[in-house]
């Protein structure tokens, strides 16, 4: 089986990228010192999170003069979204650190005043001067998740022989792939974007990219228009997303569940835990049937098991195997003691779970504490916490923080500190208003915090996306919670995903036509078989909304 090189340093989900190379046909071999870089025929620099990070992890092992060598001399290259950044000269995420400067130019933030950052999702990578870049193609998508890019001017970087894929989020264009020569960097995820990623990377593995680019140099202009005129103009995807909620039954098997109000046990005789099926098996079916994301969420606490034999991390390990989409894993990630006494932190638990598949953390009862903290030190931010200190290390795109609010009905708003909304759901003695209460411990425990306050502090301590649960609307089948989407959505700037409610593909409908929500969630309805995946999209796009279709057998 032919080599490919992979530098071995912190860069979040690598288990994916290896899994993704190994179905291309190709063997891993790690570059573990920058004497080993010089061995390397193909190189692969992967990365994600910070781009100071990056950097500075990379210059204090001695890679940088060994990089830029490799990319001289000629021998394939390719940078993979904190990868590709590493490219340029430099990026405002962090000035001081100097990036390879392969490319002149310097990085900046997306603009979050009427779009939420980071840009998460699927997006387009379209050259018009080359439409079949690397595999690349018009209409296919391919997952992104950054903060910083760097923006595109149209003809710059094709006057110095760069061909370049752009993407549009929120009316600013940026480059989303750029090639020459012996070199590609990718801003998405092509071992995240299904198979249309695997199309990219094969096209890089095998040299087919490399070959057909030399014979179709970058134009700076089509037929008379500049090439930024011709960007796809659909941009980015409405996100369906699988979830998995995943517990050990009364036999100890870890199975599929769902809950009814976070109750998961049937209400026939015998109580038993709701069996939906096994977890790895119907991710990759999710996965098929066009998810654009898994999630699975672990309700059951394994606090008998060595944190190294998590049941979880295993199913992570053959879920990555067979899902090229993100993965998210949410449920103990805290700070804890393993069951010999040695005390692990929440940070090294996140980075079994990256190193194992998952591309994203989700934190819940955790941050409500969290924030409870930073409001009574007078919003302080300490660097102490799981959200901190994991989104320092992978960044906060690699952050989720799971959030259970419920409805508290008031008469009025002035009778409640809280930030209150008028409900059309009103309560049991005419309450025309309600705040939403924070819970914990799987909604078993009500704290004296509203979601505005917790969404707003765990923004300020790096969370990059927000998964909004609601007690009121799980299990019920009757639609999302819109007017806690919306209160939600106005409070924060970074990426909202909605959950519990969904019962039919109509409710994805509204909840992407009435609220601003970045993405969305269903899982008994899918569980139960009563709607696929496929059905979802079919029907949104059906209804003129923009999603990701399925892109053919790789």
């Amino acid at each position: 089986m032919p080599k490919v090189h992979l530098l071995d340093y912190v860069a979040g989900n690598v288990r994916s990228l290896v899994n993704a190379i190994e179905k291309c046909g190709y063997e891993v071999e790690w570059v573990r010192s920058p004497e080993q870089v010089a061995n390397a025929e193909s190189l692969i620099l992967p990365g994600v999170g910070h781009f100071g990070h990056c950097l500075s992890q990379l210059a204090a092992a001695g890679y940088v003069p060994a990089l830029r060598a490799h990319i001289e001399s000629g021998k394939p290259f390719m940078g993979i979204c904190v990868g590709l950044q590493a490219i340029w000269s430099s990026s405002a995420e962090d000035p001081e650190c100097a990036g390879l400067g392969v490319i002149p130019g310097t990085l900046d933030h997306f603009d979050n005043t009427t779009k939420s950052v980071p840009h998460i999702g699927w997006n387009n990578a379209s050259c018009p001067a080359n439409p079949t870049l690397y595999g690349m193609r018009p209409d296919s998508k391919y997952y992104y998740v950054h903060s910083y890019k760097y923006p595109y001017k149209k003809g710059e970087l094709e006057s110095l022989g760069w061909s370049v894929a752009t993407a549009t989020y929120g009316g600013e264009t940026f480059v989303g792939a750029v090639a020459k020569g012996n070199v590609l960097a990718t801003q998405f995820h092509p071992e995240k974007s299904g198979v249309a990623g695997l199309r990219v990377l094969r096209a890089f593995l095998d040299g087919s990219g490399a070959k057909e680019l030399a014979a179709n140099p970058p134009q700076t202009t089509i037929n008379g228009a500049g090439t930024d005129e011709l960007v796809a103009s659909k941009g980015l995807t409405r996100r369906v997303i699988a979830c998995l909620d995943v517990r050990a039954n009364d036999q100890g098997d870890l199975v599929v569940t769902k809950g009814d109000q976070y109750d998961v046990r049937e209400k026939s005789e015998g109580n038993a835990v709701r069996n939906l099926g096994k977890p790895v098996e119907m991710a990759k079916q999710y996965y098929e049937q066009g998810a654009d994301e898994v999630t699975f969420l672990n309700i059951t606490s394994f606090r008998d098991c060595p944190i190294a034999d998590l049941p979880m991390l295993e199913i992570l390990r053959r879920t990555s195997e067979t899902v090229f989409v993100p993965l998210t894993i949410g449920g103990g990630i805290r700070d804890t003691v393993d069951v010999d006494g040695t005390k692990i932190s929440a940070l090294e638990i996140a980075t079994m779970y990256f190193k194992s598949g998952a591309d994203k953390v989700s934190i819940g009862s955790d941050a409500v504490i969290a924030a409870e903290e930073y409001y009574s030190s007078g919003k302080t931010l300490f660097g102490n916490t799981a959200i901190e200190q994991i989104s320092k290390a992978y960044g906060n795109q690699a952050v989720v923080v799971s959030v259970d609010p419920k409805r508290v009905y008031v008469p009025r708003p002035d009778v409640t500190r809280h930030a209150t909304v008028k409900t059309q759901f009103p309560g049991p003695k005419g309450e025309e208003y309600c705040w939403y209460a924070c819970t914990i411990k799987g909604g078993r425990e009500t704290r004296d915090m509203d979601v505005v306050e917790l969404t707003q502090a765990v923004e300020a301590m790096g969370a990059g996306e927000i998964l909004l649960n609601s007690i009121d609307k799980d299990g019920t089948n009757s639609g999302f919670n819109l007017e806690l989407i919306a209160q939600v959505k106005e409070a924060v700037r970074i990426p909202v995903i909605a959950s519990s409610g969904a019962g039919n593909p109509g409710h994805f409908q509204e909840v992407f036509e009435k609220t601003t929500t970045d993405a969305a969630l269903g899982a008994g309805m899918f569980h139960r078989g009563e709607y696929t995946v496929q059905q979802v999209k079919d029907f949104l796009g059906d209804k003129g909304l923009v999603v990701r279709q399925f892109d053919g057998d790789f």
